[in-house]
């Protein structure tokens, strides 16, 4: 996708009803639009937590007015769920004790508040726990499509799970022998269910795929829902989307020289 029509439906994407009105209007597929408007929602929440911590005291005054926790929340356009934790955090409510108001509301006893939780945590599709649960099942969703693939392709791999406790972090799927893909050499994949613009890619070759490389050697990470078109990959580290699935990988023969692979550095 280019840049500029990325930046035009990132920007249009304000309001979880924005999601469906967009798809309609231009198209696109609405659970591609439902990832961008996860991800526009998460940062910006990300960018504005401290300034909404520091006046809690205020929205609690406004809590303590009459206002709803959901009013609140749509006045300083932060995430409802957010928005109560810090709320009654301020009020002195334990995180421990807010969440369990979020999961169990039927436990709350005050009727107000009973009704006001229900309302946030219905209206919030990000930090709810359906929400986190419908994330969940989109990252699992896409490493099940990345197995399919290598199993159709006959390779064999160690998942995430395999390696847990031998590596300090891991791929979603280590090659037990190198590949060529694409014409990369690859040693590692990494699933990715979201959409790989510049801020998602910088942040996964931080958080993630620059250790791989020093670790694995060369490999490829999987943008379910697509990228930006002309993204610059780092040494080591090339990017793709659900094309992946349309394409065949060739082993590494007896001619593969091992010096093609950048070398772990030494402790």
């Amino acid at each position: 996708m280019r840049y500029e029509q990325f930046k035009a439906i990132y920007d249009r994407l304000n309001e979880y009803s924005d999601v469906e009105r967009l798809a309609k209007e231009t198209g696109l597929d609405e659970e591609l639009l439902n990832v961008i408007y996860t991800q526009r929602t998460v940062r910006d929440a990300t960018k504005r937590f401290h300034v909404v911590k520091r006046n809690a005291p205020r929205l609690l005054r406004e809590w303590r007015a009459g206002s709803s926790l959901l009013s609140i929340a749509r006045r300083w356009h932060f995430p409802p769920i957010l928005t109560g934790l810090l709320l009654f955090q301020e009020n002195g409510l334990s995180k421990k004790q807010f969440w369990k108001y979020v999961r169990e509301p039927e436990s709350i006893t005050d009727p107000r508040l009973k009704k006001e939780m229900v309302e946030i945590t219905k209206a919030d599709t990000i930090y709810s726990p359906e929400g986190n649960e419908i994330q969940h099942k989109r990252g699992k969703w896409g490493e099940a499509k990345l197995q399919e693939w290598l199993e159709e392709q006959e390779l064999t791999y160690r998942t995430e799970e395999d390696l847990r406790g031998k590596y300090s972090k891991t791929p979603d799927c280590l090659l037990d022998e190198p590949i060529k893909l694409n014409g990369w050499t690859i040693n590692w994949i990494e699933s990715k269910a979201s959409f790989g613009d510049q801020v998602e890619f910088r942040k996964n070759i931080r958080g993630q795929l620059a250790q791989y490389v020093e670790m694995f050697g060369p490999g490829v990470v999987v943008y379910w829902f697509g990228h930006v078109d002309g993204l610059e990959c780092p040494p080591g580290i090339e990017i793709i989307d659900a094309s992946l699935c349309n394409l065949d990988c060739q082993k590494m023969g007896e001619d593969f020289c091992p010096e093609e692979l950048p070398q772990t550095p030494h402790a």
